[in-house]
């Protein structure tokens, strides 16, 4: 009998998770590699096993979804069919070819097989909390299921201790049961800032208010496309009325200017936007608070898919009706593809599972597999592209960062020195103000201050094309192949 073929899934969101269970059930054995200590990714983060929490679910909605996939893997995990590798940090996906693989892995790629979109791959990982000890999983499909992150833009005063981001928030309340403070003020753009209001307000956080950037009436242009999605509407409405219950005031078109306080946040200053994204005059009004929660929206992370050459479409990973990328053998799904939440993450990890099982057997999919799937994903795409167009930040938001703001915080880079770089020693593009004052060169790699470097060098957001995922220890990459850590 021949050896199964093996798939490693990175990430264990909704869509790395989905993916894993529908390739286990057909025949594929299943390296499943996160980060986390638990499954689930940041929509489903538990909460940790050692606080005993009574009720979890009330901490997040889909839970009968989560349920499914908690003990659809744990079934799968007791059968023999995936192996859950937790505390895993990918950092480098390796392409080998089929001729030259090496012996420990399972089964060689065939030419039928490389046609078909198949190759072999050693995944790297570094593993523990001291991410040193190097793991190295061997696979004949990889599925990027890495998710997405937040897209935080500066202003004066977002370095003070209490201001964070809105996923880190939520992250604080569903993984600790902790509050960030007892006063918080929920402000940015997005869909994410609604359920971390209401989160915060039902743990007992006072929420003094809910300032989102976007203008609602903007909706209006998308409402067929919103028609569509009445589940999604009644959410929100959901939402409203959770925020009302809680007394929370939303200010709609408005920003945060500022943050205030000496060595911990003590109030911000927030203020009505007119129609070209600048501060209205006069409309500023401070609000005490020990909580910023702030967030300008989600990108995806594609260091992965970058480093093994698979094209982008925009910031996202390109895919096609199978979730393939141009790579053969490598498939991407849930917000590696374009931020959609944890519904369509779903949709894409199924047909990504599905796809992949039958590309291992040297087979074309047949599609009417996923054809439900394929409907929800096409709705869910539309329904996420119209929010996009509306929840935007402020287009002068750059005008209200102040010369002395912090923009790099990895190496302490000013928002004078970025400009001076553009406009005094002629830097035209990221790469060339990153040479000039280090913004980006720290530990995130300029993953938290790309998006704000590019906007106040006036350029636009290029890729990065970094080698690897995350910082290695030179210890590891100094290792021969197969020398024991």
């Amino acid at each position: 009998m021949t050896e199964p073929r093996r798939l490693a899934v990175i990430g264990a969101g909704p869509a790395g998770l989905t993916a894993a269970l529908a390739a286990a059930s057909r025949g594929v054995r299943v390296t499943l590699v996160d980060s986390a200590p638990q499954a689930g990714g940041q929509f489903y983060r538990q909460t940790a096993p050692g606080l005993g929490a009574r009720r979890p679910q009330a901490l997040h909605h889909q839970w009968s979804t989560w349920e499914r996939l908690r003990d659809g893997l744990a079934a799968h995990i007791a059968a023999g069919r995936v192996t859950h590798l937790t505390d895993h940090h990918v950092w480098f996906v390796e392409r080998q070819s089929g001729t030259t693989a090496t012996a420990t892995i399972a089964a060689t790629a065939t030419a039928s097989d490389i046609a078909q979109g198949v190759g072999s791959f050693a995944v790297h990982a570094l593993l523990g909390p001291e991410q040193e000890e190097p793991v190295t999983v061997h696979a004949d499909a990889v599925l990027l299921a890495t998710g997405g992150y937040e897209k935080v833009l500066p202003f004066p005063g977002w370095t003070l201790p209490g201001v964070v981001t809105a996923g880190g928030a939520q992250a604080m309340l569903k993984g600790g049961l902790v509050l960030p403070g007892r006063t918080a003020v929920v402000a940015g753009t997005g869909p994410l800032l609604l359920p971390v209001a209401v989160g915060l307000a039902s743990a007992g956080a006072k929420v003094a208010a809910l300032v989102e950037s976007a203008d609602p009436r903007a909706f209006v242009r998308h409402a067929r496309v919103l028609a569509a999605h009445p589940a999604k509407l009644a959410e929100g409405a959901r939402y409203a009325a959770e925020l009302a219950r809680h007394g929370v005031r939303a200010q709609v078109r408005s920003t945060v200017v500022a943050a205030h306080g000496t060595s911990r946040l003590e109030a911000v200053t927030v203020a009505a936007l007119d129609g070209d994204g600048r501060i209205r005059p006069g409309t500023e009004r401070r609000i005490p608070c020990d909580t910023l929660a702030v967030g300008h929206g989600m990108l995806p992370h594609t260091d992965l898919a970058e480093a093994l050459g698979c094209r982008l479409d925009g910031v996202a990973v390109a895919v096609d009706d199978e979730q393939r990328t141009e790579v053969p053998g490598v498939w991407a799904a849930g917000e590696a593809t374009g931020i959609g939440g944890a519904a369509l993450a779903v949709a894409e990890g199924r047909i990504a599972g599905l796809s992949i099982a039958a590309r291992l057997d040297s087979r074309t999919p047949e599609r009417s597999s996923y054809a439900s799937a394929a409907k929800v994903r096409a709705g869910l795409r539309e329904f996420f592209a119209a929010v996009d167009t509306v929840c935007v930040p402020p287009a002068r938001w750059a005008e209200q960062v102040t010369d002395d703001t912090v923009v790099c915080r990895c190496e302490e880079v000013p928002a004078s020195a970025i400009r001076e770089a553009v406009d005094e020693l002629g830097a035209g593009d990221v790469r060339t103000v990153k040479l000039l004052t280090r913004a980006g060169m720290g530990w995130c790699q300029g993953r938290m201050c790309g998006p704000a470097v590019a906007g106040l060098a006036r350029c636009p957001e290029t890729p990065s094309r970094r080698p690897f995922a995350r910082p290695v220890p030179l210890g590891v990459l100094a290792r021969e192949p197969g020398e024991p850590s």
